[in-house]
């Protein structure tokens, strides 16, 4: 800008819209990365969310709605760049990607060509490549970086790429050319997060960095003249990282301080003064990131020069920057032809050497498109793309050319890997229009509510709890009469608690279970109400009876003893359809069922590696599923064999140092494996029963957290609650043997943290308040039941669609015996109705009234004279009755002869006071 010249800029004012403007109720991610954490495009807004390898998507604008619904996109955890075809807002999301390619770090930096279709840019670690996606190959691999890549951008032609590096470098690489550098300067005096931006030419670069005193600092380079800065601009010493968002058009460069809450912008011009200050804008949230909206998605007519999205923690904030004029018109010198959506080559022709973009109009009704052809040196021999296998070429190349065609369908398999589910199942519904919906499969409990139920019903005064049992084992077990919890105490000892005798137990010492070893897992019979399996450090299970009136003096003698395991256990799980069948796990690195009516082992399975960390029983019955530290899932069919039907590598996780838990779901057509990956994130997996061998149909990252997900499977609402000890949050989700595979539900939050939760019978929940579960949350000196419930309008009636017939769990359907020869059960259903409701599904349906406008409010037509009228005596109703007397007409007055001669106190003697009245 010209020193002498007025900018037409200068008063650009920033606006901060209304909350009602504000896209609410998202759940931003703080990972630190060189990213901006938020893009937008002309339609659909992309965020990182507060899971690890989710994306938000949400529609630009809204819908025709109140609210604007967030759906997820379970994108990767791993080394890969993935290429997802998104729909128009309204569709449903994709669940597998359309092309993914394989880098060898994680990638920090990532951008298309400006102009030409399939091309992209991406940094990981000290290598910078430029991929040409429809063959899924880099066509250069841009070299001489000492240090981890900062920055990598286009310059507007897509000629050009400039680089910022953590060894205080930029460098101006023209891949087609060659892949070294053909210029480099130092730019900032610190190597903290640096960033670039290009201005509308090739000869014009912004860089934001630290100098040496980490003050942060904006410098504009001129590429003719690289060996220093044109002008220099030194802010403060904050230290987040400053995010340039600049406008090639207007050369408006606003500055976002990451945790901030204040945006600076400036106008930049090749003349001195370089950096001219516009304004400022104090923000109402702190920033998490920011993002520049297209130019082509400006409210022109406005005078709206340019739209930031604020990224906070659980908003978007678009902030709106205007030129203030008198004339609601289309203002040319505010808006010149931009860079349009429509890809001026293909990728062979770019790396021929063309230069060119497609510039579109912004003047309403008007969007002319024309071909701008960029003066630029190319390259006078080309570089042949790298040659690849013809046939894949081929293929590839018909699913990512051109904006036309697409990438690949979503029902088709991917062939990288397994689909990396969102958190809440790609979205949620507003409506039950259908499973399609406006943002894709919802779940029907997602609503879902938890509460801690009244302190009547707490056990309180907990005293020596042991809170250090294995982690394989849940910590305490629960049945619906009972609660056995381990002690702190020597000798193994175990409290048993009744239920349904709440409130504070005694100071005194409770009577408890002696098993003389430090308790490692405990589970209660299922067919047996009293009998109480108990695993000891002495590679013992002791079977203990309890009297049915409860435990009222300590015991010292079990039922029985069952030997044969030679190291710890550590793990007790009963057969889910058998009488007097157990399975249990060892350090010995065997599993063995145990026949408990003979009181001896039957079968010892072998052909673990590595420590047990968890096993389960099929719905049916009929196999056994074990996860080991190995890092392998086992499916036995004990009954045929001791060896593994099916035994996979867990490749997508690292449970080398770390726990896992296995739990059969979807009717037993599935396994979910809860456990950890290599940057010790908490993450879900769900296998298909069938074939593990393939591979995790999906994979769900949730958050970091030391301890192991337990997870608690309800069969009859397809729900899994999940949480770990010392956890505030208990997850919840739909599980689905298609996909999405995990559908998002609300989570329950607690005040502490809990030292288990385990999930009670069907039979304990209170249906006629739409109760679907009941659990109990172990505090440090308290016991509390957790009331899961579903928000119902017309709750008189039974809802049949949350309770379908339950299995009676407390009811063998054969013996041990039986079951040992081969022979297979189902269990018998119950129907959770109560006798006096009627179900949902048999309800009358009400019409629903209709409020219909009175026809005197369309009849009645007052005058301008009724309507002061009106006006004028509302006014003197406020001011009171004009009839009422005045206050002074009440006061009473003196005789006249007190006037004459009575003596007034305070005058002197024979003087009058004036008689004024």
């Amino acid at each position: 800008m010209n020193r002498f010249k007025v900018s037409k800029f200068r008063h650009t004012e920033a606006r901060l819209p209304r909350r009602e403007a504000w896209i609410n109720d998202i759940r931003a991610g703080t990972t630190p990365s060189c990213g901006n954490h938020i893009k937008s495009s002309c339609s659909l807004i992309a965020f990182n969310s507060d899971r690890p390898g989710v994306l938000g998507i949400v529609p630009l604008e809204d819908q025709g709605e109140d609210k604007r619904h967030v759906a997820h996109l379970g994108c990767h955890s791993g080394e890969w760049v993935k290429l997802w075809r998104l729909p128009a807002p309204g569709q449903a999301l994709p669940s597998v990607p359309g092309v993914v390619l394989e880098e060898d770090l994680p990638v920090a930096v990532l951008q298309f060509h400006p102009a030409t279709d399939g091309i992209l840019v991406s940094a990981a670690g000290t290598a910078a490549k430029v991929w040409d996606a429809a063959k899924q190959q880099p066509l250069a691999e841009l070299a001489d970086h000492r240090d981890l890549v900062q920055s990598a951008i286009w310059s507007r032609d897509g000629a050009l790429v400039g680089t910022a590096c953590k060894d205080k470098h930029l460098r101006i690489f023209d891949p087609r050319a060659k892949p070294q550098a053909s210029q480099s300067t130092q730019a900032h005096e610190n190597s903290r997060d640096s960033r670039l931006a290009w201005t509308d030419t090739q000869e014009h670069l912004v860089s934001t960095g630290f100098n040496q005193m980490r003050e942060r600092e904006v410098k504009l380079w001129d590429t003719r003249l690289f060996s220093s800065a044109l002008a220099s601009l030194t802010l403060d010493t904050s230290p987040g990282s400053l995010v340039p968002l600049l406008d090639p058009d207007s050369r408006l460069l606003v500055l976002a301080g990451k945790g901030e809450s204040q945006l600076y912008c400036y106008e930049v011009a090749p003349q001195q003064p370089a950096l001219s200050p516009v304004t400022q804008c104090v923000l109402e949230s702190v920033l998490r990131g920011a993002a520049l909206l297209p130019r082509r998605a400006l409210a022109v007519m406005g005078c709206e020069v340019l739209r930031i999205l604020q990224l906070s923690d659980t908003a978007i904030v678009p902030i709106s920057y205007h030129v203030p004029r008198k004339a609601v018109e289309f203002h040319e010198d505010l808006f010149p032809d931009t860079a349009g959506c429509v890809p001026a080559c293909d990728s062979h022709t770019w790396w021929a050497g063309s230069s060119q973009q497609v510039g579109q109009g912004l003047a309403p009704g008007v969007r002319s498109l024309a071909v701008w052809a960029y003066l630029c040196p190319c390259p006078s021999q080309p570089r042949e793309p790298p040659v690849g296998d013809a046939d894949r070429s081929t293929d590839q190349s018909e699913g990512f050319s051109s904006p036309p065609s697409s990438l690949t369908s979503p029902s088709t398999p991917s062939s990288v890997g397994p689909s990396h589910s969102s958190t809440s199942g790609i979205g949620t519904s507003p409506s039950q229009r259908s499973l399609q919906s406006l943002l894709g499969p919802s779940s029907k409990f997602r609503h879902t509510q938890g509460t801690v139920l009244h302190r009547d019903s707490h056990i309180t005064n907990l005293k020596g709890l042991n809170l250090t049992t294995p982690g394989e084992s849940d910590g305490f077990c629960a049945n619906q009469l009972r609660v056995a919890v381990p002690l702190l105490s020597s000798g193994g000892q175990v409290a048993v608690l009744e239920l349904r005798k709440p409130g504070r137990l005694p100071d005194t010492a409770l009577p408890t279970l002696q098993n003389g070893a430090a308790v490692t897992d405990l589970a209660w019979d299922p067919f047996d109400t009293h009998r109480l399996a108990v695993a000891g450090e002495d590679a013992r299970i002791r079977l203990w009876r309890v009297p049915p009136e409860g435990l009222e003096e300590v015991l010292t003698t079990p039922e029985a003893v069952l030997t044969g395991h030679t190291e710890k256990i550590y793990s007790l799980r009963f057969h889910p359809l058998a009488a007097d069948v157990l399975a249990s796990s060892s350090y010995d690195l065997t599993v063995r069922i145990w026949n408990l009516q003979a009181g001896a082992e039957w079968l010892k399975l072998q052909g673990h590696q590595d420590q047990i960390f968890g096993l389960a029983w099929s719905p049916n019955g009929q196999q056994l599923a074990t996860i080991c530290k190995d890092g392998r899932v086992r499916v036995y069919d004990p009954r045929s064999g001791p060896e593994p039907l099916q035994s996979p590598g867990w490749a997508s996780c690292d449970t080398s140092q770390q726990e896992a838990r296995i739990v059969w779901v979807c009717d037993g057509r599935c396994l979910l494996v809860s456990g950890f990956d290599s940057r010790s994130e908490r993450q879900l997996l769900l296998y298909a029963a069938e074939a593990l061998v393939g591979g995790p149909l999906a994979v769900l990252g949730l958050d970091v957290a030391p301890s192991t997900l337990l997870p608690s499977y309800d069969p009859d609402t397809g729900l899994v609650l999940l949480t770990g000890k010392g956890d505030t949050r208990v997850f919840l989700y739909e599980l689905l043997p298609e996909a999405p595979f995990f559908l998002e539900c609300n989570s329950f939050t607690s005040p502490d943290p809990h030292k288990g939760f385990v999930l009670l019978p069907k039979t304990e929940c209170d249906v006629r308040e739409v109760e679907f579960a009941r659990c109990l949350r172990l505090r440090q000196t308290s016991l509390e039941p957790v009331a899961f419930r579903l928000p119902r309008v017309r709750k008189e009636f039974f809802q049949d669609d949350v309770f379908p017939d339950t299995a009676v769990s407390w009811e063998p359907a054969l013996s041990a015996e039986a079951w040992l020869k081969g022979a297979n059960g189902r269990p018998r259903l119950l129907s959770l109705q109560p006798p006096d409701m009627t179900p949902v599904s048999q309800a009358p349906r009400e019409a629903p009234a209709r409020r219909v406008p009175s026809s005197a409010q369309y009849l009645e037509e007052k005058s301008d004279q009724q309507k002061k009228e009106e006006l004028l005596n509302a006014m003197v109703a406020k001011l009171g009755n004009r009839e009422d007397p005045l206050p002074q007409d009440s006061f009473e007055g003196v005789d006249e002869d007190e006037w004459v001669s009575g003596e007034w106190p305070g005058f002197p003697k024979g003087s009058h006071p004036s008689r004024t009245r």
